[in-house]
């Protein structure tokens, strides 16, 4: 039923590309298909995940830690620089992160007992309840928002996904062309 009603409504990127086509008809607006309705997607997206985070007191890049912490197995401890390297939390933005979540008691700070210049943020016990309860909701809301897609779909988008940002991370290495020329 819900995949039903998602394909029968039209969206507001169909809107735009016949905008474009009829004000600008000589340009190719394909890519809109793809990255504004990724775009707008990741918008809504981002807005039904925060709020649910929101819930709970953390912020996206604040999960992203604790997320991060989890993953990395018992006993869940990083430096600030394996957090960096995670991907999913900016080594500019880590410290003011872990500030706020040691704060909130969710983590604590070690030194390394051989090297003393090295530390570590380690999850607290209740810092380990909170992840393990935030992540499995989390999960849940996502499933929720791919509802509409069977699972063959699902598997599908996957897959193309990750050929789209390995596409986009590859166009860094490819020239402009000039507008008109392609």
């Amino acid at each position: 039923m819900a995949q039903g009603r998602a394909a029968r409504r039209p969206d507001a990127v169909a809107g735009i590309v016949g905008d474009w086509a009829r004000e600008r008809p000589e340009l190719d607006t394909s890519p809109l298909e793809v990255l504004a309705r990724l775009h707008r997607s990741y918008l809504q997206y981002q807005s039904r995940m925060t709020a649910r985070l929101d819930e709970h007191g953390l912020s996206v890049a604040g999960f992203d830690v604790l997320t991060a912490l989890r993953r990395a197995g018992a006993p869940y401890r990083l430096t600030a620089g394996q957090l960096a390297a995670s991907g999913l939390v900016s080594s500019a933005g880590v410290t003011l992160r872990l500030d706020r979540l040691e704060k909130d008691g969710l983590l604590v700070r070690e030194r390394d007992a051989e090297d003393r210049r090295v530390v570590y943020s380690r999850l607290t016990d209740a810092g380990l309840r909170k992840v393990d309860e935030v992540f499995s909701e989390h999960l849940e809301n996502e499933r929720r928002m791919l509802g509409g897609l069977s699972p063959a779909e699902h598997r599908q988008l996957g897959r193309l996904l990750s050929k789209l940002e390995r596409s986009i991370v590859d166009s860094d290495d490819v020239p402009a062309q000039p507008a008109g020329t392609g």
